[in-house]
């Protein structure tokens, strides 16, 4: 499947991004979302955008996405089974 985006310039210009690096930010910014939501996994949210898990992760904290969701309680078992 191919998700096509008719994006005007003058949104580029307003942005000061050039063509491929909004392109690649845009990927970058769905593919987090995802994550985010729980639809895709780290690795293949990272594979739908051909980067490996250790980049994807490490790019989330530009959108303000933890690596890891967590509530109370499984903080607790995760600290206990270390």
């Amino acid at each position: 499947m191919k998700i096509v985006v008719d994006v005007p310039n003058h949104y580029l210009d307003a942005m000061h991004r050039a063509p491929q690096d909004f392109a690649n930010e845009a990927k970058l910014a769905m593919a987090a979302k995802l994550f985010e939501m729980g639809r895709l996994s780290s690795g293949m949210a990272a594979s739908l955008i051909g980067l490996d898990r250790v980049t994807f992760l490490a790019q989330l904290q530009r959108f303000g996405v933890p690596m890891m969701d967590l509530d109370a309680e499984e903080l607790a078992m995760d600290v206990r089974n270390a």
